[in-house]
């Protein structure tokens, strides 16, 4: 099998310039190239260029897919965005990774060596973008989930020792965007252990139902309200809502009590001790569900069964034209037909009278070669 490499570059913040257009068309002379994007396939080549210098210099966003079972997601974003303190404890040795591009910070997740082959096998690479590009939105607008999903990516890749403490649990992780499920998809994010992870994280906040919200916009000042607005009408809007949401939650660790006080961190050994446990009730759980639609399937084929046993001469005679038609697809009909009788006949203790009917049907049809092959194949015949 031949090797297969995609790439995929966007611009977001701003389109590139005929010059820039002009440099990345002298890189390649198959991709295709539009002032907002940079698209190519390779089966034997590879990218005349390095995707972390293109990011520096062009792009806001990159996702890459190999067919040796690897993949990279990657966004710019204003240093502005996060503190350092805010990055310290989601970083990993390869699942996540920030890289300073002098007034920008490069975001990178990746996925080395995974056991999917199929997944890799078959997809192209295609799609990605567009479903985990609203990923950069959710950044520059402070949320951290992306970040800590990284790490937890990191966790499962087995970069992180089990004495390692997790990094703060943003909130509303049991309520994913279709983004964030995107990248737990996109990364292999184990499944349990995302769901011990929720465990240790508050909901969302419901702005809508806050109380202390009204108490809180009525102590801003004008000053305060002024800055606000001028960030939305220099159509800064992700930077205004950072900038609330932080002065919010800030004034809310002052002035609210937390009865149930801060969480304790859970170390990486603690955090997969919750994920055997939550795998536990999971399989559990999925067994019963598997159990209610077997007995619920079973019960509907048992009553499609008594209909058949009401008539089953009326049951034969609509096989016949099936078996006389002569096509392979007719004969296929027929042969499932019989293998409804024989359950019917068995449900209502006729084994007997089916053995008599089939012998009448295959004395019938006895030329049709085709036709008792699969009735032998099937078991119902022997020659």
């Amino acid at each position: 099998m031949s090797e297969y490499q995609y790439y995929e570059f966007v611009a977001i913040d701003k389109p590139l310039t005929r010059e820039q257009m002009a440099e990345l068309r002298a890189r390649s002379s198959r991709a295709t190239i539009t002032a907002t994007s940079f698209v190519n396939e390779y089966n034997w080549g590879d990218l005349k260029g390095d995707p972390a210098d293109w990011m520096r210099r062009y792009f806001d966003a990159f996702v890459y897919t190999a067919n040796w079972c690897s993949c990279r997601l990657a966004f710019r974003v204003p240093h502005a965005v996060f503190k350092k303190s805010e990055l310290k404890g989601f970083e990993t040795d390869r699942s996540l990774t920030f890289d300073d591009a002098r007034t920008d910070l490069i975001v990178n997740w990746v996925l080395d060596e995974s056991d999917n082959y199929d997944r890799f096998g078959m997809e192209d690479g295609q799609g990605w973008m567009g479903r985990l590009v609203p990923l950069r939105d959710e950044l520059l607008r402070g949320d951290c989930r992306p970040l800590y999903l990284g790490w937890l990516a990191g966790v499962t890749a087995g970069e992180v020792d089990d004495d390692a403490a997790e990094p703060e649990v943003p909130p509303g992780m049991s309520r994913l965007s279709a983004a964030q499920q995107a990248l737990v998809e996109f990364l292999e994010i184990d499944p349990d252990l995302l769901a011990a992870a929720a465990q240790g994280s508050r909901e969302a906040e419901e702005w809508s139902d806050n109380d202390s919200v009204e108490t809180w916009v009525a102590g801003l000042s004008k000053n305060e309200m002024k800055t606000v607005f001028h960030l939305l009408l220099q159509g800064e809007s992700q930077l205004a809502e950072r900038r609330v949401k932080s002065e919010f939650f800030a004034w809310q660790k002052e002035t609210v009590q937390d009865e149930t006080g801060p969480a304790t961190p859970r170390s990486v050994a603690e955090l997969r001790s919750l994920a055997q446990k939550t795998e536990s009730i999971r399989l559990g759980r999925e067994a019963k569900e598997q159990a209610r639609q077997e007995t619920e399937q079973r019960k509907k084929r048992e009553a499609y069964l008594k209909t058949l046993a009401a008539d089953f001469d009326r049951c034969w005679n609509a096989i016949h034209p099936n078996a006389e038609r002569g096509t392979a697809s007719s004969y296929d009909e027929a042969k499932h037909a019989i293998v409804d009788l024989a359950d019917a006949y068995v449900l209502v203790s006729k084994k007997k009278e089916f053995d008599q009917a089939l012998r009448h049907f295959v004395v019938r049809h006895a030329k049709r070669g085709a036709l008792i092959r699969r009735l032998v194949e099937a078991g119902l015949w022997q020659k």
